[in-house]
This record gives structure tokens, sequence and C-alpha cells, in this order.
């Protein structure tokens, strides 16, 4: 049916302000930092299709719920709950990402799906927190729960709760999110049921199919159209798995883009992801060969916006159901690092799904002459557990951000986390919970990838403990760094260094589940700087004295990665520069710098083929 305009802006919109309106109310009443504080968890609206129609954050799916509950024989008030990874359809990555959803009815059916998951301090398994680094099996991780009814037409499932939360090191923070998400939801589903009791079903779905429609055309249209015809290959790596010794666990994506000849009508994308390394031993194997890619398409897809005309019109862009015609996906065969075969462990996954983003923007790269950003941050979960002053156990864990990648028209972003609206916990809530002090937050001078356009910058964080404690990690990006583009150099890696300057100085590996740390040392956490974009020598001169005045580069950064050099008034000298520049020049073939980590694993050699274009 044909749609009324303004009824269908009206629709939007009001989709966009319930999935913000349930996201507020799970932040302002959830009690873990992790969820209430560090923002880590998503809302999401599908329709009675189980597609997605909200494109402000990703969101897992609803097909694992309506496969094992017809959709007749759901309740109002019932709210559903899962967090098993491979019964999952691709929609969750391990264990602590808890989802509830929740139906939405309209004269007695289901019309639609509200829907949140976040990640929870703690659902049991090998270590604090549920991430063991070293795990071989999903048995090692935590408590599965395959899609159960946790609340039944309004009732709470009190047995299930019970299970859930005794097997949870944080059973008070576990039960009162978990009321949270379902209160936040079922709020959301009645917002939802009032939009279809004003406008009536067969109105708000025929909205529901224009927004997606719409979607799809701009997608086709002004994105995919910049990609020229024709098939392209790049992989990059994840470096460790907490089990074996770092090695290049790779992940490969043949790009096909086809369309009718013109490079609009028909066009679409083909992902082929063989060539990915077989599953990993530890705990980085990611289950995204469910439901056709579902999930993995819509979360690659954000990276596509990047092609739009300009940096505002790739902010209006959403990513919803509307893409998935536009993307097919190709696994290879059961056993790789993307289509592990269960009890495969899966807790650090974002080894390999969030490497993915990294591996989309560089195949495209090679597409489009490098109009794509440079390698961005990658998420990392580090922290500390012990008993605090009143001999109370606690967990703190943190998910900080790092630099983005230089663009063709601007430099990274610093700090920025990859996961939308999260954010780092606040100093004053962390010094009043937990003993320690955090005695400096700031820039990782230096970290940024050199290019024309610099890589944005990663945080230096500097915690004193204030009693005895174990440090956790899981990061990656220690080895291999943000790969830099067309001429950019990588950025600086991650790095974990406890005791920084005295006695008992080391440095930590980027996995690790106990790390001891004694009363009154610090522990110097540094994330990682994105890569650069284009030739360094190109940085214009007032560019990096810019830099040296706001501290992101330092003198010895400023002659080292940019041929710069600082006269004894502490302004550029002109001509020494110049003749620094001049005499620096570069002999690689490569369209990709990786960084001198990458010899290290790849035997000596400074690029891999696909590097070439």
């Amino acid at each position: 049916m044909s749609v009324d305009p303004i009824v269908l802006e009206i629709v939007e919109g009001t989709l966009a302000a319930i999935e913000l309106e349930v996201e507020t109310a799970i932040g302002r009443t959830a009690r873990s930092p992790m969820i209430r504080d560090a923002h880590d968890f998503r809302a999401g609206i599908h329709d009675r299709k189980l597609r997605k129609l909200t494109g402000r954050s990703y969101s897992a799916l609803v097909q694992p719920v309506a496969r094992d509950y017809p959709l007749d024989s759901m309740k109002p008030g019932d709210v559903f709950f899962h967090n098993d990874v491979y019964l999952s359809e691709g929609g969750i990555g391990h264990l602590p990402d808890l989802c509830v959803t929740v139906p939405v009815f309209h004269d007695g059916s289901v019309v639609a799906f509200v829907q949140a998951f976040g990640h929870h301090d703690d659902i049991g398994g090998a270590v604090p927190g549920s991430m063991p680094s070293a795990a071989t099996s999903v048995f090692e991780e935590g408590l599965m729960v395959p899609p159960i009814r946790l609340w039944d037409a309004g009732v709470p499932n009190e047995a299930a709760l019970k299970i859930m939360t005794r097997n949870s090191r944080m059973p008070d923070s576990l039960a009162a999110d978990l009321d949270a998400e379902c209160s936040a939801c079922l709020m959301g589903a009645q917002r939802l049921g009032e939009l279809f009791a004003r406008y009536g079903r067969s109105t708000v779905e025929a909205c529901f199919d224009a927004i997606l429609a719409n979607t799809t055309r701009v997608f086709q249209q002004e994105l995919l159209s910049k990609i020229p015809d024709g098939s392209y290959v790049w992989e990059d790596y994840a470096e460790h798995d907490g089990v074996d010794e770092p090695k290049l666990h790779a992940q490969r994506i043949t790009l096909t883009k086809v369309s009718a000849g013109d490079g609009v009508t028909d066009g679409k994308l083909i992902l082929d992801f063989t060539g990915t390394s077989p599953q990993a031993k530890g705990p980085i194997n990611h289950c995204a060969n469910y439901s056709d890619g579902n999930f993995l398409a819509k979360w690659l897809a954000p990276i596509l916006r990047n092609l739009a005309d300009s940096p505002e019109r790739m902010a209006e862009l959403d990513v919803n159901e509307g893409v998935i015609p536009l993307i097919e996906m190709k696994f290879p065969p059961p056993g790789t690092l993307l289509t592990p075969i269960f009890p495969a462990p899966t807790n650090a996954r974002t080894f390999v799904i969030l490497r993915l983003l990294g591996v989309l923007a560089g195949v495209v790269a090679k597409a489009v002459d490098g109009r794509m950003p440079a390698d961005q941050e990658t998420i990392r979960y580090t922290g500390v557990y012990g008993t605090d002053f009143e001999g109370q156990p606690y967990l703190m864990r943190e998910v900080l951000g790092g630099g983005s990648g230089g663009r063709y028209y601007a430099d990274g972003e610093d700090t920025i986390h990859v996961v939308p609206d999260s954010r780092n916990i606040p100093v004053e809530f962390a010094e009043a919970r937990w003993p320690f002090v955090v005695e400096s937050l700031g820039l990782a001078v230096d970290s940024g990838g050199a290019g024309r356009y610099r890589g944005g910058l990663g945080y230096e964080k500097h915690i004193r403990m204030l009693r005895d404690a174990s440090f956790m990690s899981i990061a990656d990006r220690a080895l291999l760094a943000c790969w830099g583009v067309r001429g950019g150099r990588a950025g600086r890696p991650f790095e974990v260094v406890i005791d920084p300057g005295g006695p008992g100085e080391r440095v930590v590996d980027a996995l690790a589940d106990s790390e001891p740390v004694r009363a009154g040392e610090v522990i110097r956490i540094r994330t990682t700087g994105g890569g650069g974009w284009g030739d360094p020598f190109e940085r214009p001169y007032d560019e990096v004295a810019r830099d040296l005045e706001w501290g992101k580069v330092s003198v010895a950064g400023a002659r080292n990665d940019y041929g710069v050099v600082l006269g004894s008034d502490g302004s550029i000298d002109v001509e020494a520069s110049d003749a620094l520049r001049a005499s620096r020049t570069s002999s690689s073939e490569a369209f990709f710098d990786r960084g001198p980590g990458f010899p290290a694993l790849a035997g000596g050699r400074t690029h891999a083929d696909v590097d070439v274009l």
C-alpha cells in the first residue's frame, strides 16, 4: 500500500524514540558498572517478520526465539531470554551477553518485538567476569541458557532466575540488571503497541516496509555504486588465542561487486570468507554462519557508510534489515574461526568480529583507491578484582577505547569506543567504589599512526592499587598494530605495564586472567592508536606544530614520524625539515602498513601478498 510521507516520518521517529527510551531506562535502573556506566548494551526493534527496523545501534536477533517458540504461542507480558552462543543464530557472541526479547501485540496477535542485550559482569565460568583467556571449551565460560520464557504473561520464572544468579559471582547485580532490561523492554512494547493502536496494523507495517526499502535503495545507489564491479581480496589477523603461541589467525574476505553493468542496477556485494583460518583452540572463535550470516551482515554494513559523499551524509545513514538483500555471505565449511564447531570457546570473539570490520574496510579500500579510513581501535576489557576494605569481593571491568583511523579528508578521532555510546567508567565513581586511585587518564602521546592524516590517539591510564588485587585483560593488537593505508603508518599497539619505573616493573600479556598486583603498585594501560592515512611527509608543518602544541605528538615523534625538525627556539626549522624529508624515501610496494609486529609473526615478511594492489 502507498504510505503517507508524514505518517512515515512519524513512525520512523517513534521507532527511534522508543529504542532510545528503552536504552535510557536500562541505563538509569541497571546496577552493574558494565551496563549502567560503561553502557555496554543495546536495544533494537524488529517486526513480526524478524526484520530489524532501527539502526541507531546494532542488536541481537529474534530468530532463535521464534525458532523455539511459535508466535501464536506467545502472550502479552511474556519475556524471552537466552545467551547460548551456539543457539542464538549468530546474534550472541559470548556468554556474558544476556538477551531479553518481548513480543508486541495488537488485536491479540504478535506484530513486533522489542529486544535488549548487554554485557553483564559475571555469568559463572572459570574466572571472574566469565571470560577465561585460556578456555578451550565453552563449558569453561559460564552458564549457557537456550531461549526460555523468563516471564510468562507477566509472571517471572523465579526458578530460572535463581539458577542464573546462583551461578554468578555478582548475583545482586545480575538480578538487578535483568530486572531493568525486562522492565524496559516491556515498557518499549507498550509504547510500540500504542503506535499500532493509533494508525492500525496495515499502515504501520506498510511504513516498516518503506523504511527498509529506503535503506536498500540508499545503500545501493549512494554507496555500492562507488565500488567498481569486480573481485577484491584482503585479509587481516588476530595475533593470539590464549592457548597456542602467537601466530597469524587469518580472517579473509573476497569481495565481489556485481551489478547489471551500470554499477547501480541490481548492485550487490558477495562476501566470501574462504581462506579464514581454522578454529582456534582458545576463545577467539565467532559463530557467524547462522541465519545466512544475518547478524554479521548488519554488523559489517556500517563500514560501507564511509563511501558516502560527505561525513554529514554518512551520519544520516542507519543500518537496518534493508541492507540484507544487498549482501550475500559465503562461509567456509565448519571448523574455522567464523564457523566453529561446538563446544569451541568464544568469549574473546571480539578479536575476530571486530577485526572483520577492518578487513571489510581494507578490501573496499583496495577497490576505491584508499578512500576508506585506516584501521580503527579494537575493543578490549581490562580490570581488577579482589576484596575491598570491608572484605567484600569486587570486580571492576572496563571497556577502554582507542584511536580511530585517519581518513582521506581528516585525522582519526581520539579515544573512541567501537561499541556505540559506550564509555569509560568515571574516575569519581571508580575511586568511590573500589580500592584504587586513578592517578592519571589522558591521551597516549605518539600512539596515532603517522600520515598525511594522523590516526587517532589511544588512552593512557594509570591506576594505583590500594590493596592487593588481580589484574585481568582480554585484549589484542598488542603485537599487530592498527594498519595504515596509502602510505600511512600503523598506530602504536596495546600495552600494559605494572609498576613502571619501579623494582617490580613487568609487561603483562594482553590475555591475562589473574596477574597479581601488590598494594602501592601502578598499572599503566596504553590502548591502541588508529592507523594513519597517506604519506606522513605530506602533512603540513602547521598541522604538526599544532599536534606538538596539543601534546599529541612528541618532539621525537615529529622528527622520526613526520620529518619535522625544531629549531633552538622551539619553532619548526623549515629548511632542515625539508632536507630531512627529502632524504627519506619509501620503497615499499605495499598499500598497507601493518607495523613492526607483523614480521615477527610472518617469518620476516614486511607485508602480506594481499597488501599489494
